[in-house]
């Protein structure tokens, strides 16, 4: 199948979304681009196969910036004069105060497409590209009034390029959503992982996959997150203090164990937190399904898993979600396969049959 986006793609910035950007686009067939304030991470990119390096004639159709969020306007600034028949986008995890910078400086923003791809690693930097990370993702497209819908229409058809589900929303919109699903998780994520800094090593040697679901993202570069935390603290502080709400609610309980309506009001936060996660749209985009888990152990060994996911992939089955973890002091993993329940018996009787262990 043919790419929808046509003509040259130049990227600034060869961090990780700039790299991955540029390895999807180059696997396509597509001419791509792509320069670094670092002349070594430029060449890495390039060698990467991110990209080639830009020359004199060349004919840019669209303008990809992925810099730091507070330098973020200062390059489309520069892209929209340096390429001045050039659609510029950008992939900032803000977009508010891009597009104030843009307007007081009185750029053509007819031209600009403010986008946010939905998708990213702990890890950061050229090495951390990945051709598939906007697979599946969301990319949202800050639309305003005066963008021109040629242009809106071609940043579209780079996010389908991708891979990703193009989301039409206004900046201030974009920046209320993030501030909840993203901002706030990051910085839950890192005050929960800052007391394991402090805890001592036989109360860490009992954490499992649970501890690190809930800090993994607190892996994530603490320069990058000062700039967006920063950039969105007018979303991000009404969700910060209602989260405050709710945690003084749960330590008054606490405080008072014992006393009467104290569980009452633990239950209700507990319940309130099901039917937060019900609404989360899972595969597809579903919402409230309801799935089956089985548990299976495996050696830990090379080819264990994928053995295991063959052969449940020989037998007709479909796996809606995994996860992995490793059972404390032993050499043994612990698969969670989510089902539909429909296939659950279906799945443990093959399992069994072909000789795996089942948990519970």
């Amino acid at each position: 199948m043919s790419p929808r986006t046509t003509g040259q793609i130049h990227i600034i910035g060869a961090g990780l979304l700039g790299t991955s950007i540029g390895l999807a686009l180059t696997k396509l067939g597509i001419d791509v681009s792509i320069s670094d304030a670092s002349p070594a991470n430029q060449l890495l990119a390039i060698d990467f196969a991110a990209g080639r390096k830009l020359v004199e004639g060349d004919d840019v159709s669209v303008v990809v910036v992925c810099v730091p969020p507070d330098v973020t306007a200062k390059t489309v600034i520069g892209a929209l004069k340096d390429f001045p028949t050039a659609i510029v986008t950008d992939v900032a995890s803000v977009k508010s105060t891009v597009l104030a910078e843009l307007k007081s400086n009185t750029a053509d923003t007819s031209r600009y497409v403010g986008s946010h791809p939905m998708a990213g690693r702990e890890k950061g930097g050229t090495l951390a590209g990945r051709a598939d990370l906007f697979v599946g993702r969301p990319w949202v497209m800050a639309v305003e009034e005066k963008t021109d819908s040629a242009a809106a229409q071609k940043i579209e058809q780079l996010a389908l390029d991708l891979g990703s589900t193009p989301i039409r929303m206004s900046a201030q919109e974009h920046d209320h959503a993030v501030a909840l699903i993203s901002h706030t998780p990051q910085i839950i994520s890192s005050l929960l992982a800052a007391q394991l800094s402090i805890a001592e090593d036989k109360d860490l040697s009992l954490s499992g996959q649970g501890l690190r679901d809930t800090t993994r993202i607190a892996a994530s570069d603490p320069s990058l997150w000062l700039q967006i935390l920063s950039a969105n603290s007018a979303e991000l502080l009404p969700v910060l203090k209602n989260f405050d709400k709710d945690l003084e609610q749960v330590i008054a309980a606490l405080e008072q164990v014992g006393t009467s309506g104290s569980l009452a009001k633990l239950g209700k936060v507990l319940e309130a937190g099901n039917q937060g996660i019900a609404r989360l749209p899972g595969k597809h985009g579903s919402t409230n399904t309801s799935y089956a888990q089985v548990v299976v152990m495996i050696d830990d060994k090379p080819g264990e898993l994928a053995r295991l996911l063959t052969e449940i992939g020989q037998a007709g089955l479909n796996v809606e979600d995994l996860k992995l973890d490793h059972a404390s002091g032993a050499q043994v993993g612990l698969v969670e396969l989510s089902v539909l329940p429909n296939i659950e018996e279906k799945l443990t009787s093959t399992l069994r049959t072909n000789g795996w262990r089942l948990a519970g």
